[in-house]
């Protein structure tokens, strides 16, 4: 009996030393609290993470880190690897990948193919893909109609012939709305998502995709240089994505995102960021401070 004990505990410290715990279920709230700090991963996009310490994501995910007594640290990426950066796996091998961050707050769209690897929290900004072209561009915004559905079709009626700037595998991939089978040309741009206004200014291309946040930010800082002909999706939220194994740290990221719906803390953030975004979309945010 006492044989077949050692046997039995020998065996096991195999399985355990063979086949450690996966990285992830590593990093939930309880250990991140361990450590003392949480690792925001983010992309130097428009206003969200502007590359010089500050941004919308900054200021949320610093909030978030007080609330929950740890440091901040951040941790740029790209939209081609943030996924892998923050689960460890690779998409296209699915070989593992180190894990980087703990979670992913970015302007990052809440979008279907992304839902099978990350979970999203409680939506913090609206957003939607609008197509843009430079303001001498001989093709007239649309006239907003009682419907969003028949102002997508009277945009997509006019893209025969013209080449369409987008990123391929983000929310301004061209192959996501159609823009080849209404006879426009995409154009997949090897840059990053803040040039794609300037490459359409620079004549790179005729038009492009772009989401509400860059448009808002191109619009004022490129003022009489491009403009908005209509939308070209439905309208899209963006949201902090976790790990599919960090469920206690999401829920008390969205416990944390409650608190500051209510005490004005979120409506601060994203006045400083973005003040133009309450004209457009005016219920999102009347609900989100409200409560309704």
């Amino acid at each position: 009996m006492k044989l077949l004990k050692i046997l039995i505990s020998a065996f096991n410290i195999f399985l355990i030393s063979s086949f450690p715990l996966s990285a992830g279920s590593l990093n939930d709230l309880d250990e991140i609290k361990k450590n003392g700090k949480i690792r925001h991963l983010g992309v130097y996009y428009a206003r969200f993470n502007t590359g010089f310490g500050d941004g919308f994501s900054v200021e949320l995910v610093k909030g978030f880190a007080k609330e929950i007594g740890v440091k901040y640290e951040f941790v740029k990426s790209d939209f081609s690897t943030i996924i892998s950066d923050l689960t460890g796996k690779d998409l296209k091998t699915s070989e593992k990948t180190e894990i980087k961050g703990d979670i992913i707050e970015t302007g990052f769209t809440v979008l279907e193919e992304r839902k099978k690897y990350v979970n999203f929290a409680a939506p913090v900004f609206p957003t939607q893909v609008w197509f843009i072209t430079s303001a001498d561009f001989p093709v007239s915004p649309i006239e907003p109609g009682s419907s969003l559905q028949n102002d997508i079709l009277k945009v997509k009626s006019l893209l025969a012939g013209i080449s369409v700037l987008g990123i391929k595998d983000t929310c301004v991939d061209p192959d996501l709305y159609g823009v080849r089978k209404s006879g426009g040309i995409p154009v997949y741009f090897e840059g990053g998502v803040n040039d794609l206004a300037p490459a359409v200014i620079k004549n790179y291309a005729k038009a492009s995709l772009l989401d509400v946040a860059d448009t808002l930010v191109a619009l004022e800082k490129w003022p009489g240089k491009i403009k908005v002909i209509g939308p070209l999706s439905e309208k899209q939220y963006m949201a902090s994505a976790f790990r599919k194994d960090s469920s206690q740290l999401k829920d008390a990221y969205e416990k944390y995102l409650v608190k500051i719906f209510k005490n004005g803390d979120y409506e601060s953030i994203v006045r400083k960021y973005y003040p133009d975004v309450f004209l457009y979309y005016p219920d999102f945010f009347k609900d989100k401070i409200t409560g309704n």
